[in-house]
């Protein structure tokens, strides 16, 4: 089966600006860094100290907010004894940072992945295990946990190829463990089955990876049609198929009862399963992704096939749960009553409950993955961006808080003498400076030379704008006009907080 990446869970939070220049002193349970509602202008390129403003309003949303989990602040200080060069306390009050500059800047682990450059949607995940390889360019991790399930397929195999070739003694554990990684190896073409359809329909693959009771391919976009959904899903069981018939054929010249007619037969049953278990109609199975497209086409709604295979999926989960240690304890998967014992009871039923678990959480992820599909195009950097005031690189950060805060801004952008911007002012860095040192330093101390990359259209919205932060990492970006004039500061936390405000309205 394959799982379509996306992913992650960005932070809580989208509130109005608050109309006082105070900040929080703790981190509280409401989260920092609240949204732009504020409509203005773009500043005139004549480096004036107006304030750079967003047009329109976001549109307003009420979800239930998710819980602040916010971590200590960080970011740099400036602690040195000398004031910057030019810059003196000027006689000007010291005042508190304006909205949006918040003593305990947003530390979660989403926004942190996303400074870090991983996808916005989706939370930074290790490698994935051991990293066997790169077939297609496509990284091929074997997960910790598929060390436990080849220890047991090879305890399993070894028992029984004791009854079937009793004069291997121990050495059956060999052929068992062989057994297991010839297994695996079908798995991995089955996974590679999928990934290669998907490079044909130009669909970026995270990776692959085999683990507990077979592989995943995280695939990161959807199929465009239901055609293309339906072949990308139905070649994974179809390679297990012809790797039965390749097994079922190589075994014909083998005598049986020998170690390879042994292993041929065990492989070509095990592909057999494979392939049936993967044709269930159900999600996250490759059955469930054929039911969804059909479904899809016939409704012309992608969301309407999640939904159906989902459901689907999770009465299946139902089933296997209460059904397979029936079916076992009735002897019609090959076992007589006479063999079952109290500890075969249940084993029948921890397989049974580990394979409905992961049929029903693949299920539910398969529903919020659409979910979140269907949500990404209400993603705009127009509505996401932070008013920001464009200030000299000399300017003492007090003044320029001072100024934010006249202006009701957000967000500092350096500029040269004739307006051009230059770098970005970090949040983090000017909430870890102490309010007694704000008179002498500057911002271009604090301030994070922009690149090419830090540059985004303010047409950016869904996919586009998410690849764009993807492809750069960090944790501001200066907003720009199709004329290239400055419309504002883009917050990657402010992202992910509208991310998860869409994510928390039903589909």
């Amino acid at each position: 089966m394959d799982v379509s990446g996306g992913s992650g869970q960005p932070r809580p939070g989208n509130e109005k600006p608050t109309e006082h220049p105070t900040v929080p002193t703790t981190p509280a349970t409401e989260p920092p860094g609240p949204q732009p509602d504020d409509a203005a202008q773009p500043p005139t390129a004549d480096g004036a100290d107006s304030p750079t403003r967003p047009e329109p309003k976001p549109e307003p949303t009420t979800p239930a907010e998710a819980e602040d989990k916010a971590s200590a602040p960080g970011g740099e200080q400036d602690t040195g004894d000398t004031p910057a060069p030019g810059t003196t306390p000027a006689g000007h009050p010291e005042p508190d940072p304006a909205p949006g500059f918040d003593k305990h800047p947003d530390r979660s682990h989403a926004a942190a992945g996303i400074a870090k450059g991983q996808p916005p949607v989706r939370p930074k995940e290790p490698g994935g295990g051991l990293l066997m390889g790169r077939p297609f360019g496509v990284p091929v991790y074997v997960a910790p946990s598929w060390f436990l399930v080849a220890a047991l397929i090879t305890w399993v195999f070894g028992g029984q190829l004791d009854r079937v070739l009793p004069e291997l003694g121990a050495a059956r554990y060999l052929v068992s463990l062989f057994f297991a990684v010839a297994f695996y190896a079908s798995v991995l073409v089955h996974e590679l089955a999928h990934t290669v359809a998907a490079i044909r329909f130009k669909l970026p693959v995270r990776r692959i990876q085999l683990q507990f009771f077979g592989g995943v391919s995280e695939i990161e976009k959807e199929a465009e049609t239901p055609g293309r959904e339906f072949v990308l899903a139905f070649v994974g069981p179809l390679l297990s198929l012809v790797l039965a018939g390749v097994f079922y054929l190589a075994m014909q010249p083998v005598r049986p009862g020998t170690v390879p007619g042994v292993l041929l037969a065990g492989l070509m049953i095990s592909n057999l399963i494979v392939a049936a278990f993967n044709l269930l109609p159900g999600l996250p199975l490759d059955g469930g992704r054929m039911l969804r497209a059909v479904v899809w086409k016939i409704t012309g709604k992608p969301m309407s096939g999640t939904v159906a295979a989902a459901w689907v999926g999770r009465a299946l989960a139902i089933s296997v749960l209460i059904g397979l240690p029936l079916l076992n304890q009735s002897g019609a998967l090959g076992s007589g009553n006479e063999e079952i014992n109290g500890m075969d009871t249940v084993t029948d039923a921890l397989l049974a409950a580990i394979l409905a678990a992961i049929i029903w959480t693949g299920a539910g992820n398969s529903l919020r993955m659409a979910r979140l599909r269907e949500h990404l195009p209400e993603l705009r950097a127009r509505n996401l961006t932070r008013r920001a005031v464009p200030v000299q690189t000399d300017t003492p950060l007090s003044e320029a808080l001072r100024r934010a805060n006249a202006a009701g801004a957000r967000a500092l952008v350096v500029v040269d003498a004739d307006g051009n911007p230059l770098s970005l002012v970090r949040e983090a860095a000017i909430v870890g400076v102490p309010e007694h040192r704000r008179p002498w330093v500057s911002v271009g101390g604090l301030a994070q030379e922009l690149t090419e990359g830090m540059r985004v259209s303010a047409e950016l919205s869904g996919e586009e704008l998410l690849d764009a932060l993807r492809a750069t990492p960090a944790t501001e970006y200066l907003v720009v006009e199709e004329t290239g004039e400055i419309y504002g500061v883009l917050s990657a936390a402010d992202v992910e907080r509208a991310f998860v405000k869409a994510m928390a309205r039903p589909a």
